[in-house]
């Protein structure tokens, strides 16, 4: 279970990561249910992967479903089953996750997403180990142990009315809160190490040469906001594009192109914000400001008109904002470590 192959194998040396992975061990072998908190992509099915594998319950069935992914009615029918004839379209009795994962670990990720009514029967389940399928009478036992993930903030939804607070204090027995990888920098060489080596392996070649310094500064500089699962797939498309070779230039947002469709909107002559009385200028002209004349030049460099507009952007909500940078990462809705990265990489942080 600890060889590097192992599909539950866990990368990392930062303090935050290995305090977790430490917490994950001393809650692991418990019968009790487990909430794992933490941002999209910062690996919460691999520790519910790894919290099952390190418990009495190894052996046994390990069952996992996206709450998010479903109505209300076909959630309830995938987690309690259902009798013949329960609805249209229910030939033939069915059984639900928690009795399939009898003596064994049920994972319900996006657990936020469930309803009120479905709630009250996970609760239900958890208490007295007890629940009915759909369109029958009898209630049936099961010993299910219920590990749930959520990237929102549940006592504050709780709070709201939007999440049952009998259901999340029974949920919370212990948390499991994942660190971003933001706040574990020095992982990330190491796991972007790992991902090219397995995406070198994958495209057939014998072995991984490596991340230039620039390749390797910009790896530390972005604010990775979509975590592990970000990283991966950035890494692994650079290390595809370079054929394998030393890594020169990495693609963060695959969908960049000046090619790329514009959002839907209700077309507007250029000259309608005078129209308004100078309503929306101040946006109009910060992007005039920046856009070339077009009309008076040949090519352009795309790219480096973007940075410029970027910096300029930066430095005028930096001076706005008094050089506070929490109140300009509010200013320009970004998290206070986003906005971090985008200093960082323009040379701003002496500002």
């Amino acid at each position: 279970m600890t060889s590097q192959d192992s599909p539950f194998r866990m990368i990392g040396e930062a303090a935050s990561f290995l305090e977790m992975q430490e917490h994950v061990s001393l809650v692991a072998p418990l019968r009790k249910p487990v909430l794992i908190v933490g941002e999209r992509g910062t690996g919460k099915e691999l520790v519910a992967t790894r919290l099952h594998h390190l418990s009495r319950r190894w052996e046994s069935s390990f069952l996992k479903l996206n709450c998010a992914a479903l109505s209300e009615s076909l959630l309830e029918a995938q987690l309690f089953g259902h009798e013949a004839g329960a609805f249209t379209g229910a030939a033939k009795m069915r059984r639900g996750l928690f009795e399939r994962a009898h003596e064994g670990t049920l994972f319900l990720d996006e657990l936020a997403n469930t309803s009120m009514a479905v709630q009250e029967k996970i609760l239900r389940v958890i208490e007295y180990g007890e629940f009915e399928r759909l369109g029958a009478s009898d209630a049936l036992s099961v010993d299910v142990r219920l590990i749930a993930a959520t990237n929102e903030d549940l006592p504050e939804l709780a709070g709201k009315g939007r999440f049952r607070d009998d259901l999340l204090d029974r949920l919370a027995f212990d948390v499991i809160t994942l660190p971003p990888l933001r706040e574990r920098r020095e992982d990330i060489p190491i796991l972007a190490e790992h991902f090219a080596v397995g995406m070198v392996k994958e495209m057939g070649g014998e072995y991984f040469a490596g991340f230039s310094r620039k390749v390797h500064a910009a790896l530390l500089a972005w604010p990775w906001p979509g975590n592990v699962r970000e990283l991966k797939n950035v890494v692994e498309r650079a290390v595809y594009q370079h054929g394998g070779k030393l890594v020169k230039e990495l693609v963060f947002d695959p969908f960049a192109s000046p090619w790329r469709p514009a959002p839907a909107r209700s077309v507007e002559a250029p000259w309608s914000a005078v129209d308004r009385g100078g309503q929306g200028a101040s946006s109009d002209s910060a992007v005039s400001a920046a856009a070339p004349d077009l009309t008076q030049t040949g090519e352009i460099d795309f790219r480096r008109h973007l940075r410029d507009y970027e910096k300029q952007l930066l430095g005028q909500a930096l001076r706005q904002n008094q050089f506070n940078q929490r109140k300009t990462a509010e200013f320009l809705k970004l998290s206070y470590d986003q906005l971090r990265g985008y200093l960082r990489k323009y040379d701003l942080t002496a500002q």
